[in-house]
């Protein structure tokens, strides 16, 4: 009897041991990765901080910036991947069976989850094409907004309001890039059709003159007022279309500026910014004349007054 409690006691002693040996690999698994995915985390932040340090180009940090994201997401899946795969084999899980079937549930996932798999192609694509970068002002999913992460799975943009967006790449058929290069501040004044247009004109490109000769907005403007001229004839306006050039990201602001001065150098010349106007028809008879067209007006004094018209 002693004999068998001696055995049992062994055997479990045993077992003890080599559970917390499986426990201690397991730990010790655990924290190497937790080690390397730092690691290559702070490699990456390092290559990006050494590589943007040469770089001038705003458009070259933008992308740079994006890239270091999704890498280090990619470090992380696959860190992790092979971190439980190892840790199944400690526990005593053949990987072998499962990488096997892996193939066969990826296909029948793959059929399932279409929409999942479109995201990651089109997320790679729009990553290698180069088409969105962090910071970013664009246009896609019919949303627009700044674009504040871009990962393999999604794109994830906030607008004016503050509202956060998260776009699948899936869905995504269109990108329009609002800050690629260079942005065009576009204008539609509209002036009163008694108003000279070539002296409206003229106040136009000396207040974009002086506009490019201020402190603050000027490095932001890349080049002279383009007059495309008179775009239309509106039901009360002229409307005279113009641009300017700014750098990235700069054309709203350089056109609110443009606007505000605008304001002031019509109103000191005198140039009218019309309202609405509206012409009331009162018919015409057979013979040729119009009717009488009544109209009652009120005096400072409160009394009305009847005034008959042709």
């Amino acid at each position: 009897m002693n004999e068998d409690l001696i055995a049992g006691a062994g055997a479990l002693w045993s077992s003890l041991g080599q559970y917390t040996t499986i426990a201690v690999r397991i730990t010790i698994i655990a924290i190497a990765a937790w080690i390397v995915v730092g690691v290559l985390h702070r490699a990456i932040r390092i290559f990006r901080e050494r590589l943007t340090a040469r770089i001038d180009d705003r458009e070259a940090l933008k992308r740079a910036e994006t890239l270091s994201r999704v890498f280090r997401y990619i470090v992380s899946v696959v860190i992790t991947l092979i971190t439980a795969m190892l840790i199944l084999s400690e526990l005593g899980v053949s990987v072998a069976p499962i990488l096997g079937a892996a193939g066969v549930v990826g296909l029948a996932i793959g059929f399932g989850a279409q929409s999942l798999v479109k995201d990651y192609f089109t997320g790679f694509f729009i990553l290698l094409e180069n088409q969105i970068r962090q910071g970013d002002v664009v246009q896609l999913g019919g949303q627009s907004g700044v674009v504040e992460e871009v990962t393999l799975r999604f794109v994830q943009l906030r607008d004016y309001s503050g509202n956060v967006h998260f776009i699948p790449n899936g869905t995504i058929s269109v990108v329009t890039n609002m800050t690629r290069g260079f942005g065009n501040a576009v204008m539609d004044i509209g002036v009163a059709y008694r108003e000279d247009v070539d002296q409206v004109m003229a106040v136009m490109h000396q207040v974009a003159a002086e506009l490019r000769a201020d402190e603050t907005f000027g490095p932001r403007i890349l080049g002279d007022l383009e007059m495309a001229g008179v775009d239309q004839w509106a039901d009360s306006a002229v409307v005279i279309r113009c641009r300017l050039r700014c750098q990235p990201i700069e054309q709203w602001g350089v056109r609110r500026e443009y606007l505000r001065r605008l304001k002031k150098a019509f109103d000191q010349a005198g140039i009218e910014i019309p309202y609405p106007h509206l012409t009331v028809y009162a018919g015409e008879g057979k013979d040729g004349h119009a009717a009488p067209f009544r109209l009652r007006t009120t005096g400072a004094d409160g009394a009305t007054e009847a005034a008959g018209g042709r």
